[in-house]
């Protein structure tokens, strides 16, 4: 069934109608033009709740009220610009798997290329507070999906998030920002620059919130069902025990989409989120190719094609190090150590191990931070 844009915005914006009662009504036939023109006799049968045919009735007499507000102010958002749209769940533009979730968006706001929403994507998500090494992990996993047709999509949150979308970028791929907020908003602020990046690289925004919206902390959890809804498998890079992403996780679970978790070390207090989800069924990954090689027969492509592992830095050469920097190399592994363990380890001076520390990490190699020391 097909309705006008403009009811479907107005179902939208009715107050104490979620979307997966929407999402019931329409598949019982209640499309938003015969609801919107119903009876107040209709709606109470249909056990609407009060500020709901409240609004109704407003928006049907033509009187003054929030649904009037937020349409006209949803229009003239769209047409503030040419990449600014508005699509509704029957749009052939809407996305595809998204659709099929128990409850989708009636309708989402986007700026930017509508044509990144049904290609075939993967979400990463993961701690804003996320260690060196699980950034680069989000990097160089986007990195490789993006470069090998899988548009990668993510929150556009600090740490993981950030991280992924750079990477695709930076790779000048398509990369799709779900925000929780209005899109005339751009949340955190110190991302603002990063999603310029993404228009200007072909990606595109995504909110199923009206323009306007503030970063409230019920929206979050709204986004991530987006993301997971989109996508056919979600990576969990660095996440807590009790965190937004392994919420995402969960719904992507809920969803029927795969789910795949970066295990870590076991001290470590962002690994405990994603050793969870292994423990419950995620898919453990330690190389992006082991993500396409289980998404290929479902998304009919990259099944034959041959991949390379992510290098790990342990394959590097460090022969150009002096013969002490690389013996310090060899204790240094993937769990923190203080500056104390390592001159126990070593047997060296802590005068003489200072100078080699800040060399491996000028060379990226290592990372400090109160825990100790840690290899990249």
């Amino acid at each position: 069934m097909t309705a006008d844009l403009r009811d479907w915005i107005a179902v939208a914006a009715l107050p104490d109608l979620g979307a997966a009662s929407v999402k019931k009504l329409w598949d019982q036939g209640w499309t938003p033009e015969k609801l919107l023109r119903s009876s107040e006799a209709d709606w109470h049968r249909l056990n609407l709740k009060k500020k709901t045919t409240t609004a109704l009735s407003d928006f049907q007499q033509g009187r003054t009220s929030l649904v009037q507000h937020k349409l006209e102010s949803a229009l003239a958002w769209q047409a503030s610009a040419e990449d600014c749209h508005i699509i509704a769940i029957t749009d052939a533009d809407y996305p595809a798997l998204l659709r099929e979730i128990y409850d989708p968006p009636p309708i989402l706001f986007a700026r930017g290329n509508l044509e990144a929403l049904n290609l075939p994507q993967v979400g990463i998500v993961g701690s804003r507070s996320a260690s060196h090494g699980g950034l680069k992990h989000a990097y160089q996993f986007a990195d490789y999906l993006a470069q090998n047709g899988l548009i990668v999509n993510s929150g556009l949150a600090l740490g993981i998030d950030a991280a992924a979308h750079q990477a695709s970028v930076n790779a000048q791929c398509p990369t799709v920002a779900v925000f929780g907020t209005g899109l005339d908003r751009p949340y955190p602020a110190r991302n603002r620059i990063l999603a310029q990046q993404i228009l200007e690289q072909q990606g595109i925004w995504l909110s199923e919130l009206f323009p306007g919206a503030p970063p409230l902390a019920p929206h979050f959890p709204r986004r991530n069902r987006i993301i997971s809804g989109m996508s056919a498998g979600i990576l969990v890079v660095e996440a807590a025990p009790k965190s937004g992403s392994l919420i995402t996780a969960r719904m992507a679970m809920e969803q029927g989409r795969e789910v795949f978790a970066i295990p870590g070390a076991i001290n470590n207090p962002l690994s405990k989120g994603c050793h969870q989800l292994i423990r419950e069924g995620a898919c453990l990954v330690e190389s992006a190719e082991d993500i396409t090689s289980q998404l290929a027969p479902l998304l009919g492509y990259l099944a034959e094609q041959h991949v390379e592992h992510i290098e790990d830095k342990s394959e590097d050469d460090f022969s150009h190090l002096c013969p002490e920097t690389q013996q310090l190399l060899k204790h240094l592994g993937y769990e923190y150590n203080s500056i104390d363990q390592l001159s126990y380890l070593t047997g060296m001076d802590i005068s003489e191990l200072g100078p080699m520390l800040v060399e491996l990490e000028l060379l990226g190699v290592i990372s400090q931070d109160g825990q100790g020391y840690i290899r990249c």
